[in-house]
């Protein structure tokens, strides 16, 4: 069938798929990383905790059915392996059916661990990357051309990604509408980057221009997706400038790429398909056909959501995360507060006693340390830490874990962290924290104290504690 392929869109499916792999490799390897703090065995918020009272129906995942630190590090470290061959091209050199069950791999393998992932994995990065990861399994490899349904759907991601995040900045905070969000969010943003401290020193109308642009970006600019090229082109041009300009402003884990990458597959780039293309087969045409509807389905829920005055952000409405609701920063902080967490190895904890501080890798900390640019690699820690800074609640499930850890010095969950103020085999007796107000510092406070933060003292957070019995926040 002629209508079923778009050989226009080779070489835009080539680099949505090697972009898309790279990201899978960046996933898989965070993961990697970072599980045996945060989830493992002795985690936080340990996995066979969790799939002991939650079951398969809910979580389909590999680990509801065997759970060990070393299944899961096999799992992650395969997922960079796939990922890796698959931004290298071993999928064009596979049967077709062969390059589909290649890209399944790393689809099945994330879902399994953000199933099981609990506070951590609860991003809408998570569920956008398993949505455009199950369709890449059906963009086919060199074998057939581009199919147009999954073009479609691939569009169709990206309208509810930009259309989504519009709708509930206008539905949410009024500054949004009054064009003076961005007079706080550089400040006030989960995770700043280097060059946020600049952006926050824009001038008052350019951060009024910076909203009003994003607003067309965002509510304007996806219909477009769908109109005829060169239009659409222009459209996902758009969607990549924007989103290049706030991978500058601040750290987002891979939201920002994802985007990029899914706006890549709407351009009209030269060709590169060859002279001859083997017939579609009946199979793959049917296989295809089937999903498009299946997901045309699916869409339902997150549409109604987004048309609903009581829109939600990141939302998935089923376990498999195969269509879900998107959206950020409906509302605004005006105020920047960080937990910052501290040691003694005093036996008797004073105010006067030598308290050392934690260094952490991403989150403000230190005032004079200027922020590192981390994304699209994700910092789950640090990212939770600007959560539990806007209330304690938001870390009943994990600060406690956090907390008897570096008490124990612990050794996965000190590798998380940028410096431990302890040496490996003296930790420190009493861990307490205390909640600081942050702000950047102007122009003048700069080039006096080098310092790109002032802080100021607000309340204690945690009492200081000890392993006998870790105390309650306040």
């Amino acid at each position: 069938m002629d209508w079923f392929t778009a050989p226009a869109y080779w070489t835009s499916r080539l680099v949505f798929q090697r972009a898309l792999a790279g990201l899978y490799l960046v996933a898989f390897l965070s993961a990697a990383l970072q599980f045996r703090a945060l989830i493992g065995e002795r985690g936080m918020l340990p996995v066979p905790r969790f799939t002991a009272r939650v079951p398969f129906r809910r979580a389909p995942s590999l680990f509801q059915l065997h759970y060990s630190d070393r299944f899961f590090a096999l799992c992650a470290w395969t997922g960079c392996a796939v990922a890796a061959a698959l931004a290298a091209g071993l999928d064009s050199r596979l049967p077709l059916w062969g390059g589909m069950l290649l890209w399944l791999l790393p689809w099945l393998l994330y879902l399994s661990i953000v199933n099981v992932g609990q506070t951590w994995y609860a991003f809408g990065w998570e569920s956008l990357l398993l949505e455009v990861g199950f369709l890449a399994v059906f963009l086919g490899n060199d074998e057939v051309a581009p199919p147009v349904l999954v073009l479609f759907l691939l569009r169709w991601i990206l309208f509810r990604v930009e259309f989504g995040a519009g709708l509930i900045k206008m539905r949410g905070d009024a500054c949004w509408r009054k064009l003076t969000c961005l007079y706080h969010h550089h400040e006030t943003q989960p995770m700043p980057g280097p060059l946020s401290w600049f952006f926050h020193h824009l001038p008052a109308p350019a951060h009024r221009v910076e909203v009003a642009a994003n607003h067309v970006t965002q509510l304007v600019v996806p219909v477009l997706l769908f109109t005829p090229q060169p239009i659409a082109t222009a459209a996902a041009s758009l969607m990549i400038v924007t989103q290049l300009w706030l991978v500058l402003s601040g750290n987002f884990s891979w939201l920002n790429w994802i985007t990029i990458v899914l706006a890549a597959s709407a351009l009209a780039l030269p060709s590169g398909a060859p002279s001859s293309v083997p017939a579609t087969p009946l199979w793959y045409e049917v296989l295809v056909a089937a999903v498009a509807v299946l997901l045309v389905a699916l869409s339902y829920r997150p549409v109604a959501n987004m048309v609903s005055r009581r829109q939600i952000m990141n939302r998935s409405f089923d376990p498999l995360h195969l269509v879900n609701t998107y959206g950020a920063f409906g509302s605004v902080s005006r105020i920047r507060y960080e937990v910052v967490i501290e040691g003694t190895a005093d036996d008797v904890p004073r105010e006067d006693s030598d308290w050392r501080e934690y260094e952490f890798r991403g989150k403000p900390g230190d005032p004079r340390r200027w922020p590192r640019q981390f994304a699209p690699y994700h910092l789950r820690l640090d990212w939770l830490m600007w959560f539990a800074a806007l209330s304690p609640a938001y870390a009943d499930t994990w600060f406690g874990g956090l907390v008897e850890r570096l008490l124990e010095n612990d050794r996965d969950t000190l590798r998380l962290l940028r410096r431990s103020p302890f040496p490996p085999d003296e930790p420190p007796r009493f861990v307490r924290a205390r909640l600081f107000r942050y702000r950047y510092t102007s122009w003048r406070e700069l080039r006096e104290t080098g310092a790109c933060w002032e802080r100021t003292y607000v309340r204690e957070y945690l009492p200081p504690t000890r392993l006998a019995g870790v105390a309650q926040r306040s």
